[in-house]
This record gives structure tokens, C-alpha cells and sequence, in this order.
């Protein structure tokens, strides 16, 4: 039987919560849980964060075997930094729209096309683009590192065209954008958003830049996941609209319980479309599984990854302080 494809037999009657426990101790891993997961992996994870913030303080531990509870470039992005360490992803499947936009071939021949400008990429995206990337950028590190660049200096921005297109607009900055888009933050209505701060007057509405023009229009903060969590904890009043995956309310309610928090609609007004699919595949028997089996394994090159590293630390250099703070702040 594969494991992989018979949960419901051989993992019968398993307490997986326990299983878990025993071979995090077992094999010394780090189990990191980004703030997309479902309740019950980020209850049971060592941190829980945005992408780059796990990779790093990952990094820093004594951990023999990191468990990515994300999804694959995230993943990748823990080897690049932390290569003497097995890292496993419960779900090689968990992959990201963003990244799927962005084909390094065609990037490759994208910045080939426009020799004269400097190629930033958002960390959503493939080992391979980061090493044809000249800087990183997070959506908490963007702004600083955008700061620090030369007016004159044209740009590629990719894959996220929205998070591009925010940057652009807020600082007038002459930007080629990649057309990529997160699917996630795609699908949210305006309409529907309109409706619901109808219904919620005075309620504010905290959205990620991955969204498109017209629901960051209408929010009163834009930030990274970090960033709209520390806002849910600062604001003032009792209710927040979030336009982001909504598995982040959960830390949200678990840090001021007394507020209300309210996921931002999709298309139909109740559907789970803002519900992240890649990041739905990691389950807690395929994290059992990836612990026990130290499978599927995350393998890269020795090349492409100190290539792809120069891009991260060329952003660790320029915003290393802005990591998981969300410092794109209030529009």
C-alpha cells in the first residue's frame, strides 16, 4: 500500500498530534507552520510566520530536520539558508500561482530583453528566478529596499503585478511588472467588500498588496501577514475586515480575543475561494508521514543555490530589520 495514497488505513487510529511529538523529538526537527495553515498545524508547530521570518529563525536553531508546513518555494528558501539540514515538505504538490506564473526560462529571457534595469522579485517564487534576480524582496522588506535605489535605476518587478503595481503607483517609480497574480488574492469582490463594510461601518479593512487595486483602494491598512496581524492588535475599535487567506485570524483571535474579525468575501459573498489550495494540502497525516519518512525531501543544486542565496542576502543586507514586521504600513 502507499503511504501516501492510504491515509485512511495504515494512519487508522492514530493519534497523529502524539505521533507528531514523538518524531519531532525523534528525528530533532523544527516544525514551522505558516500563518496559512490550518488551526491545528500552527497550534502544533515551533513558529509560526510568514515565509522568509521561518526560514530564518529555523536557521538559527540546532535542528537536525526542518518540516515546512507552507508550501514549495518556501520550502526551498529554508534549504537555501540552512543546506546542512534535511527540510521536508508534507506535500510536494503545495505549490504557488505565483511562482507557476513566472517560468525562470522566460524571466531569463524577459531580463535579457531589458539589460538596463535591475530585476527585484517578490520571495514568491522558484530557487531558479531568485537566482536571476539581483535582490528579494518580502512584502514587509519592499518598500525599504526600494527606498534605497536610485531614482534613475529601472526596474523588473515579478511575478506579483499587484505588489508591483502598489509599489509603483506609492512611489512613482518606473517599473516593468511580471504578470503574475496570487490566486488567493485575486478572488476577493469589491462588491462584496463594499457590501460588508456596509454592514460593518467604521470597521477597518487590513489587506496584503498581493491584492488588486480595488480592495487595497478601500483599506486602511496595507501590510504584510506579520504586518495586518500586529495592525489587528494596535488598531483601535473592536472589528477588522481582513483581506488576506483567512487562516491568519486564527493567530488574530488568539492574540485579542475580545475583537471581532471578519474574512474579506469572495466573488459570491461566502464562497472559500480566498481559501490558498496549495497551502490546503499539507494535512497533519501528511506531516506525520514527512517526519517518519523524511520524505519528499527538498534537493537543490549547490550552484543555483548560493546563486539564488546572493539575492537573499543582498535583501538581508538592505532591510534585514524589516522581516516579519510589516512595514508597508497604513496607505
Amino acid at each position: 500500500m502507499d503511504a501516501r495514497g492510504g491515509i485512511g488505513g495504515s494512519l487508522a487510529g492514530l493519534d497523529l498530534r502524539a505521533e507528531i511529538d514523538r518524531l519531532r523529538k525523534e528525528r530533532n526537527a523544527v516544525i514551522l507552520g505558516h500563518y496559512y495553515q490550518t488551526p491545528e498545524i500552527q497550534d502544533l508547530s515551533d513558529f509560526v510566520g510568514d515565509s522568509l521570518e521561518l526560514s530564518r529563525k529555523a536557521a538559527e536553531t540546532d535542528a537536525d530536520v526542518i518540516a515546512f508546513c507552507g508550501v514549495r518555494f518556501m520550502a526551498e528558501t529554508a534549504k537555501i539558508l540552512s543546506p546542512q539540514k534535511i527540510v521536508v515538505l508534507p506535500d510536494m504538490d503545495a505549490g504557488c500561482s505565483l511562482e507557476d506564473s513566472c517560468p525562470p526560462a522566460q524571466f531569463k529571457a524577459f531580463r535579457e530583453a531589458h539589460p538596463d534595469h535591475i530585476a527585484l522579485s517578490y520571495i514568491n517564487c522558484s530557487t531558479e528566478v531568485k537566482a536571476l534576480s539581483d535582490i528579494i524582496v518580502t512584502s514587509s522588506s519592499a518598500e525599504t529596499i526600494l527606498s534605497q535605489i536610485p531614482r534613475e535605476q529601472k526596474i523588473i518587478f515579478g511575478p506579483d503585478k499587484h505588489l508591483g503595481g502598489y509599489l509603483k503607483r506609492k512611489f512613482d517609480r518606473d517599473m516593468l511588472l511580471w504578470p503574475g497574480v496570487c490566486i488567493v488574492h485575486e478572488a476577493f469582490s469589491e462588491t462584496e467588500l463594499l457590501k460588508l463594510k456596509a454592514q460593518y461601518p467604521g470597521a477597518p479593512v487590513a489587506a496584503h498588496p498581493e491584492c488588486p487595486p480595488y480592495i487595497v483602494d478601500h483599506s486602511d491598512y496595507v501590510g504584510s501577514t506579520s504586518g495586518i496581524l500586529q495592525y489587528a492588535k494596535t488598531m483601535e475599535g473592536d472589528t477588522l475586515i481582513v483581506a488576506t487567506e483567512p487562516h491568519i485570524i486564527h493567530q488574530m483571535e488568539k492574540a485579542v480575543p475580545e475583537k471581532t474579525f471578519i474574512g474579506a468575501p469572495g466573488a459570491d459573498g461566502n464562497c472559500n475561494c480566498n481559501i490558498c489550495p496549495y497551502m490546503a494540502l499539507n494535512t497533519m497525516e501528511k506531516l506525520y508521514l514527512a517526519l517518519r519518512d523524511l520524505q519528499p525531501r527538498i534537493e537543490m543544486d549547490e550552484g543555483l543555490r548560493l546563486a539564488a542565496k546572493k539575492s537573499l542576502d543582498r535583501m538581508l543586507e538592505m532591510a534585514s530589520g524589516t522581516i516579519g514586521q510589516g512595514d508597508l504600513g497604513n496607505r
